[in-house]
């Protein structure tokens, strides 16, 4: 007996140290993201919106030689400057600070350039100002390329450690499974509690850790005991803060693309609309279908564009709806009308089915003309030739329901909770494959949620799919 409960004693010994080396290694890992992987990212952003923004004010004093210009340009370089300093204080890595000192030289490259143009400008002497803008152009995008790279860097050595964290978890718990077989030889009892004490704590872990790696970021790990594992637990949770803030940056980095794309598409769709309508002379018919293509291609980017800008606003609380009392009827019969043309196309039988005497509603009437014209859309997309779409809408307890259901190759179960998330498509099998951007749905999603209502698909493969919406009276 005794030398049985020496023999239990031992293993407990030696598995409490294997856990807290373990622990501490998984502490020292999440650690360095939270501590160094996180701030050099941050700092980046910043880096990137600081440069970009000189950038802006310098040209916009150069064209202007308004002081306020120049002053904002000082204020962003004051903000770089202090960035670039305090990421080079944190950075522990030979790679990062080869990336942090091009785009240092870059940018004193940059700096030089202005400078040397500034005087100029303040003698009034004649220069090349082409070539330094040229050369300043060359300058910032090379900083801007830097730490891009930095930012990529950072994301693949943040992955890496995770992955890290997950192959340490999974040796802990082989080792933590050849303890538990030794445990029960000598005692159950004894074996069971040190599976619920170390080895499910460490599990958690493990799926915790596979979570982060699939991109859920919910900090939700709650573990009480040891408080090792308890530590642990709260820096995983607070990791997956900053992961999250990260997934964050990421969207308003698409945000920021989206704004700066839109105004050179429009520019390029206007320039095309005048050619086609000969402003610049007569042109042949040959380059007449080339520019309709463009001025096609051009309009699916804008709306491209437009429904990124939409999606971000919304999941940054930033949209904003003009709520009346209005009658959905007449929405619908314009979102039919305004199909119209594909229907006849497709020679699809499109019926509505509107209940009389519908309530008004309090919403947002372009709003859900959007989610209309969704929903509807998608139906015919989907529909093969000759195929039926129905629409009704009708008054429930919750309030008012709208139903579009549909004759199409259906969806499969596994995608009907995942259809209404951003850049989530369903592929179809068939000679019609229809592909989209992956953003209607949610941005469809966004606007009901933010009624009040509730939106979900039902469907059967090979029997078609309904989308209802509830709208709260």
């Amino acid at each position: 007996m005794v030398i049985g409960y020496l023999a239990i004693f031992i293993l407990v010994i030696a598995m409490s140290v294997y856990a807290v080396i373990r622990i501490g290694q998984f502490n020292e890992v999440t650690q360095s993201v939270l501590k160094t992987n996180n701030r050099i990212m941050d700092d980046a952003e910043k880096l990137i919106d600081a440069i970009l923004s000189q950038v802006r004010y310098e040209r916009k004093f150069i064209i202007s030689r308004d002081k306020a210009f120049y002053s904002q340009f000082l204020y962003f370089k004051s903000d770089f400057d202090r960035y670039l300093e305090e990421v080079m204080l944190i950075s522990n890595s030979s790679q990062v600070r080869s990336f942090l000192n091009t785009a240092k030289e870059s940018y004193q490259n940059y700096q030089s350039l202005f400078n040397e143009e500034l005087k100029y400008l303040e003698t009034g002497q004649s220069y090349s100002q082409q070539w330094y803008t040229q050369e300043k152009e060359r300058a910032s995008n090379s900083i801007i390329d830097e730490l891009e790279k930095l930012r990529t860097y950072i994301q693949q050595n943040t992955t890496d450690k995770i992955k890290k964290l997950y192959e340490a978890g999974t040796e802990a718990r082989r080792m933590a499974m050849v303890m538990i077989g030794a445990f029960l030889i000598l005692g159950i009892a004894i074996s069971f509690f040190i599976n619920r004490s170390i080895t499910q704590p460490i599990s958690i872990v493990m799926k915790k850790t596979r979570e982060i790696a699939k991109g859920d970021f919910k900090g939700n790990l709650n573990l009480s005991s040891p408080p090792e594992l308890a530590e642990l637990a709260g820096a995983f949770n607070l990791m997956c803060s900053k992961l999250s803030e990260l997934d964050k940056m990421k969207s308003d980095f698409f945000s920021t693309m989206a704004h700066e794309l839109r105004t050179p598409l429009s520019t390029i769709k206007m320039g095309t609309s005048l050619l086609l309508e000969g402003v610049e002379g007569p042109i042949m018919e040959e380059q007449k279908k080339l520019l309709k293509l463009i001025e096609g291609e051009s309009n699916r980017l804008i709306r491209l564009v437009n429904s990124l800008l939409d999606l971000s606003k919304m999941e940054a609380g930033m949209m904003t709806y003009h709520f009346e009392q209005k009658n959905l009827a007449p929405l619908i019969d314009q979102a039919i009308k305004e199909i119209g043309p594909l229907v006849e196309s497709k020679k699809i039988n499109l019926e509505a089915k509107i209940m009389e005497g519908l309530p008004v509603i309090k919403m947002d009437s372009e709003r859900i003309l959007q989610v209309l014209r969704n929903i509807i859309g998608n139906a015919v997309k989907f529909t093969p030739d000759g195929g039926l779409v129905s629409v009704s809408a009708r008054t429930v307890d919750q309030g008012m329901e709208v139903s579009v259901a549909d004759t199409g190759p259906g969806i499969p179960p596994e995608n009907l909770s995942t259809i209404f998330e951003k850049f989530q498509q369903v592929t179809t099998k068939g000679p019609s494959q229809n592909k989209g951007t992956g953003l209607g749905l949610a941005i469809a999603k966004q606007i009901v949620t933010h009624h009040g209502g509730k939106i979900w698909a039902e469907s059967k493969l090979g029997h078609g799919s309904t989308f209802i919406m509830v709208l709260p009276a």
